[in-house]
């Protein structure tokens, strides 16, 4: 069995892309592998604060960045099927995340995972990066975001439980997996292609990411509704 590991801690900086309709017209979708210890603590609410990584950057508050999605974490070796897929390399922060891990089940991590990386950060699942216009220019692929959706292996965003400093090939160790089965690929079926599966999220309660949790009650509740 792989041993579970952080591969590279990526960040990213502020670069002018057309593809973007973030404000400014500035991406920080480009991350690439840093060295030496990484900072990493609560950015602060959505719409205001931004990543959870210190130097790394998000430029637009309106859809990325916060609490709820202050880390985004992505398989290596869901990046080693896509190469397969799109006949190119994908180096570690290819997808924009800010982890590459490697034998760790990232998709299928339950919401309300916790994970302890290095001696002190620990970190909790919360939901699946939806794919946007910026990732899919960031690409430059046909149809993007549809394939990557379809795929439905999305990566998962994290919010930071307890604060600390991680590095390249810190293990990652498996805290607590909650008592339900609403694991990051569901939500992210739920929230995109499947709504009828909302309902079936409602046990991962506050662990969810806020936005998908309120999907999946609206949603219970018109159901309930006579």
């Amino acid at each position: 069995m792989t041993a579970k590991t952080v591969l590279t801690v990526n960040a990213g900086r502020p670069t002018a892309a057309s593809y973007t309709d973030a404000p400014g017209g500035r991406t920080g979708i480009d991350k690439r592998p840093v060295e030496g210890l990484i900072r990493v603590c609560d950015p602060g609410p959505k719409g205001e604060g931004g990543s959870g990584l210190a130097g790394d950057t998000v430029c637009d508050l309106r859809h990325h960045g916060g609490s709820h999605q202050a880390v985004y974490a992505f398989a290596r070796e869901d990046l080693d099927a896509w190469e397969r897929e799109l006949g190119r390399p994908l180096a570690n922060g290819s997808f924009g995340e800010n982890l590459t891990t490697a034998g760790l089940e990232v998709s299928g991590a339950l919401i309300g995972e916790r994970w302890r990386i290095g001696a002190e950060l620990v970190l909790e699942v919360t939901s699946g990066r939806i794919p946007c216009r910026t990732f899919a220019g960031h690409l430059d692929e046909t149809r993007w975001v549809k394939r990557f959706t379809r795929a439905a292996a999305p990566g998962a965003y994290l919010r930071v439980i307890t604060p600390g400093s991680i590095r390249a090939g810190d293990p990652v160790e498996i805290l607590h997996r909650p008592d339900h089965e609403v694991t990051v690929e569901l939500q992210f079926r739920a929230v995109t292609t499947q709504r009828e599966l909302l309902p079936l999220l409602l046990p991962a309660g506050e662990a969810l990411h806020p936005e998908a949790l309120r999907k999946a009650r609206a949603y219970a509740e018109e159901l309930a509704a006579p």
